[in-house]
């Protein structure tokens, strides 16, 4: 009797449950209120990277518009009040009645998703704002949004906030003769996003990838917060992205440029090798940055594989010779820049990160195809220099897998034993673990007596490790200090790597705080950016930072990390305070180390990013690779820079 009343009690309470849901449970998102309650959705995330792509949506309008050929000019604003300002000479947003809404198209555009003239090809053939959710996005996660129109000569203003209209469309001005464009001022909500902090770095990276993409225009990037000011204006178009790339690098022949219109898909490269060993190929659907490729990089690829190796089979049917280079063979050393126009583009994901429109593939493939086909059969030389570059590749390669296997079968490289140095710690989950390499054995010494076990693993290192810009792969399985990271950090590398197989979360390179430290640190961020990248995209790496001097006075001790620090500090403290300069991390004992550099409620990490993936690719290559008179001239400019820094 007990159990049937219970399931009755139930029955009724699902009963009663069912009858309580009903259309007033069903919530409709009006306006922008659904981009508001799930931003990640349409920007990809809240963190700094959500922030500037709200940037790129308004930016991207006026890029459209350089397209269609009605702009020529950009202008990009960080405001000192923390808004932002974007502004171009188009043909302006329509400020007429929308005959179907009755409100100004300004408004339609800017409060509206899926509204604007880019869903079919009449206004634009082809753009990179295709989802329709640009600008009005923007709209609604900003507090405050104010739109300036010059048409008609006339200047036409409308405001708005969260993304709801706060003000008519009213005229504030007269717009000279021929006068048009758009201006946008955007203040980012900080109820939506984690930083309200702009970068110029990371604008300035997007906004030099649209002037090389687009031949001709003029963006012009000002922080009022700093005065700084940059130019982007690039007549050489993608041809001097490849030289930008290629700028400190030796050469082997002259850019290849193609540009290619086929069933009105337009399909743009440019390659160019060098001496190096990394490959740098970049793709671009509709001027948007696509880091996840897609198939029209698939199809660069694959027909740039397949005309190398059928040189190979002409060459080598002479004498005999079987040679087969693989597509990593043919992409070592190589920069490339693939950009396709393509009316109907369909992105995967809302941030648009890679291409899928199938019939792309075999579009690309067809036009690299052809087009290197008939440019090496005209250029031998230029050929002659790639097969050569391709096939020393291939050789490394091998070399590189002898290497491997011998350094497995020595115990070096087995992942299942861990190297007799590593001090490691006690906790088995990656995301509670960290590891530090650590310049000397004197410091490896203070750091294992110093360290919390159970999370904190120590791996010393003698001297300095090997400047993998300069080498190949079987050299680097060569050197011992770099077989002991790569056992250490459990990922392998190159075609091995598993990101899935880091033992710890937390990479943290600790050098001395001099000048031979500061080398060491750039060699191990060198090595881990040409050969675990990924490390550094999931946030693995950091940097610890030392203390410089320590200031005592009575029984009250400070830690100073820079001389300006210092400065401060002794003006603090009185200019009779005693001081200790550090040389290096071996002159702190176990609990002064603890407490200044290890200690996570105390210490200082820098963590190590990257967002500006062709800034940073110059910047390795200039400190490490072989052109010294460039590698002088940066150290002179920015030796002061790195003196005064203030942690």
């Amino acid at each position: 009797m007990m159990l049937l009343k219970m399931e009755s009690q139930e029955q009724a309470q699902k009963t009663a449950s069912a009858e309580d849901y009903g259309a007033k449970d069903i919530e409709v998102m009006e306006d922008l209120n659904a981009v508001r309650k799930r931003p990640a959705m349409y920007i990809g995330s809240t963190d700094s990277r959500g922030l500037h792509h709200i940037v790129y949506e308004v930016v991207d309008n006026s890029i459209d518009e350089a397209l269609a050929g009605f702009c020529n000019k950009i202008v990009v604003i960080i405001n000192k009040d923390g808004s932002m300002t974007v502004e171009d000479n188009g043909r302006g947003i329509p400020v007429d009645i929308h005959p179907k809404l009755k409100l100004p198209a300004v408004e339609v555009v800017l409060t509206k998703l899926h509204a604007g003239g880019k869903f079919n090809n009449k206004v634009y053939k082809v753009s990179g704002g295709l989802h329709g959710v640009g600008v009005s996005v923007t709209n609604a996660l900003s507090t405050k949004l104010v739109v300036e129109v010059k048409r008609n000569r006339k200047i036409y203003t409308q405001s708005y906030e969260k993304g709801k209209t706060a003000s008519q469309l009213k005229i504030i001005g007269d717009a000279a003769e021929n006068e048009t464009g758009t201006k946008v001022t955007f203040y980012p909500d900080a109820e939506i996003f984690e930083t309200l902090e702009f970068s110029f770095d990371v604008l300035s990276a997007r906004l030099r990838e649209l002037a090389f993409l687009n031949k001709g225009i003029h963006i012009i990037l000002k922080d009022e917060r700093s005065d700084k000011s940059i130019d982007f204006s690039y007549s050489g178009g993608i041809v001097s992205f490849v030289e930008y790339v290629n700028k400190n690098r030796q050469t082997l022949h002259k850019p290849v440029y193609c540009n290619k219109e086929k069933n009105n898909i337009s399909v743009e490269f440019c390659i160019q090798y060098n001496d190096g060993y990394q490959e740098n190929v970049f793709s671009f659907a509709n001027n948007i940055n696509t880091p996840e490729g897609g198939t029209h990089l698939i199809g660069f690829k694959t027909a740039l594989t397949r005309v190398i190796n059928s040189r190979f089979e002409k060459k080598n049917g002479k004498n005999g010779k079987d040679v087969k280079v693989t597509s990593d063979d043919v992409r070592e050393g190589l920069t490339a820049v693939i950009s396709i126009k393509i009316p109907q583009p369909q992105f995967e994901g809302q941030t648009k990160t890679k291409l899928g429109n199938s019939e792309v593939k075999g579009m690309v493939d067809s036009v690299v195809n052809d087009f290197l086909g008939t440019y090496f059969e005209e250029n031998p030389q230029i050929i002659k220099a790639i097969l050569d570059k391709c096939l020393n590749a291939a050789q490394a390669r091998e070399a590189a897998q002898r290497a491997r296997d011998l350094t497995r079968r020595k115990g070096a490289l087995s992942y299942d034993s861990l190297p007799g140095k590593l001090a490691d710690c006690s906790e088995r989950d990656p995301s509670k673990c960290e590891v530090y390499l650590v310049e000397g054995d004197s410091a490896g010494g203070s750091a294992k007596q110093g360290r919390d076990r159970s999370f904190q693993a120590i791996l010393p290192l003698r001297g300095k490790i090997l400047n993998v810009e300069k080498a190949h792969l079987n050299k680097i399985f060569e050197n011992t200090e770099i077989t002991t990271i790569i056992t250490a950090i459990g990922t392998g590398i190159g075609d091995e790597f598993d990101i899935t197989k880091a033992r710890y979360h937390k990479i943290i390179a600790m050098t001395d705080a001099d000048v031979d430290g500061s080398h060491i640190r750039t060699l191990l961020l060198t090595f881990l950016y040409r050969h675990m990248k990924h490390l550094i995209d999931n946030g693995y790496v950091y940097i610890a930072q030392p203390p410089l001097y320590k200031i005592s006075k009575n029984k009250q001790v400070k830690y100073a990390y820079s001389d300006h620090e210092l400065e401060k500090v002794l003006n603090e403290m009185g200019k009779d305070s005693g001081v200790q300069r550090y040389k290096g991390l071996g002159e702190m004992d176990p609990t002064q180390l603890w407490d200044t550099t290890m200690n996570p409620e105390t210490r200082t990490l820098i963590k190590v990013t990257m967002e500006d993936a062709v800034e940073a690719d110059r910047i390795f290559t200039l400190l490490m690779g072989d052109e010294v008179e460039p590698r002088r001239k940066f150290i002179e400019e920015h030796a002061k820079e790195a003196l005064n820094i203030d942690i």
